[in-house]
């Protein structure tokens, strides 16, 4: 094993964490930040909503730096909130990834504040350590919907 790589039991999540989406919002709502996409995502999501890339891109796309994030409501809300998600079958990985973020899985206490409020966390399938750090690495998602981030 290499210095510094983590064993089964040094992961604090080694022994999986439950998970199904409610469709809550709770994750879509309240709070600034940034929801990532790259240009197929916002193809996808035109597409299922049925209007030009063009159309999507100017209503609810904003570009940051070299990257593209979808906009947001002043009251931090998704632009794409509307008591659901709009797209919820074409989300972007950021979003059908929740609650895997790399950045949250750093400890248990990060993880507790990331999903505070979600009541999809302890329900569900039980996804193990394999998964979850495959979600992190976005390499796969949480299944819930018809997209994946080779297609």
């Amino acid at each position: 094993m290499s210095r510094g790589a983590k064993t089964e039991t040094d992961v604090w999540y080694a022994g999986g964490i439950r998970f199904q989406c409610q469709r809550c919002g709770m994750c879509c709502r309240g709070e600034p930040g940034f929801v990532w996409v790259r240009p197929e995502e916002v193809r996808r999501m035109a597409d299922h909503l049925g209007i030009t890339r063009e159309e999507f891109t100017r209503k609810h796309v904003r570009r940051e730096a070299l990257r593209l994030s979808l906009k947001e409501r002043p009251n931090g809300d998704c632009v794409l909130w509307n008591g659901g998600c709009a797209v919820y079958e074409v989300r972007p990985a950021q979003c059908r990834n929740f609650p895997f973020w790399r950045d949250a899985l750093r400890s248990r206490r990060v993880f507790r504040e990331v999903v505070r409020g979600c009541p999809g966390v302890g329900k569900g399938r039980l996804y193990d350590r394999e998964d979850i750090d495959a979600c992190a690495a976005g390499r796969r998602d949480t299944g819930e919907s018809k997209v994946r981030d080779d297609e």
